[in-house]
């Protein structure tokens, strides 16, 4: 998505800061972390050790859904000027091992969500802030109310993904199925459905979709059993064995335990002249 023209980037940086602090202080959430505020310095461009994940590891899948119309929101998410999985390189390399060992057990890593600029976290708060805006409720949060999500920690900020090392996944057979794309305006299924009823991710069945806002996307949410149980297992161990950390309330997020910037909240687009 092409980024709009507005204050300066210390501005933007600085703005953005403040909306983080000033909505985590009105919708605490007990279960949602509570790091560091965003650094007040934020470059326009990525750090040289920042890379496009197909140039580390081009057999990794990718599906960047927030820009897609593919997406809790509706449409493409503001600082998604490329669909690119864009991680620090640490993170990728790491990334990459897990790929080594899920290909040795018949599966390929499939990316969601990698790198997300803190633009793209200010776009979710407006939307957050527009009750009435649920066209993609059916799908994303069939059974919780909007006014909960950010209560309940489905949507955060700041959040971990700007730091550049933490990302949203999934595995697939390999070699992979064909996959059709999303049509905007299709008629949504919900994402607690069974497999074969919801939208047609070549994902193997994890027990709900990608960015299901729901407690059967927990990860060890007792209800999910047999496959999707396995296979949400088998997620967890090969990318706890890389070196990844789960978010249990989500099955798809892992960050990156070594992650190079820690306390650093990235705002630079998602593109490869960014980088």
């Amino acid at each position: 998505m092409g980024q709009r023209r507005g204050p300066g980037r210390a501005g933007r940086s600085a703005a953005l800061a403040a909306v983080a602090v000033v909505l985590l202080t009105a919708c605490p959430g007990p279960h949602r972390p509570a790091p560091a505020p965003p650094s007040a310095s934020v470059p326009s461009r990525a750090p040289a050790n920042f890379v496009v994940l197909a140039d580390v590891d081009p057999t990794i899948v990718t599906d960047v859904r927030y820009a897609t119309a593919h997406n809790f929101v509706g449409r493409p998410i503001a600082g998604y000027a490329e669909p690119l999985c864009v991680l620090t390189r640490p993170a990728a390399e790491a990334l990459s091992r897990v790929q080594r060992a899920a290909r040795a057990a018949g599966h390929r890593l499939k990316v969601y969500d990698c790198y997300r600029p803190q633009r793209a976290v200010a776009d979710f708060v407006a939307w957050a802030r527009q009750p009435d805006e649920q066209r993609m409720k059916a799908e994303f949060y069939p059974r919780v109310a909007k006014a909960k999500l950010f209560e309940d920690g489905y949507v955060g900020t700041p959040t971990a993904h700007s730091r550049g090392s933490t990302l949203d996944l999934t595995l697939v057979p390999d070699p992979p199925p064909s996959q059709r794309p999303y049509a905007p305006g299709e008629r949504l299924v919900a994402c607690t459905a069974p497999a074969g009823q919801r939208f047609p991710d070549n994902s193997v069945d994890m027990g709900t979709g990608f960015d299901c806002f729901d407690p059967l996307a927990h990860t060890a949410d007792p209800r999910v059993t047999g496959a999707a149980r396995g296979n949400r297992e088998l997620l967890k161990r090969l990318m706890t064995a890389g070196g990844f950390s789960n978010y249990p309330r989500e099955w798809w997020h892992y960050r990156y335990d070594a992650e190079p910037y820690p306390d650093t909240y990235f705002d630079f687009p998602v593109a490869r002249s960014a980088l």
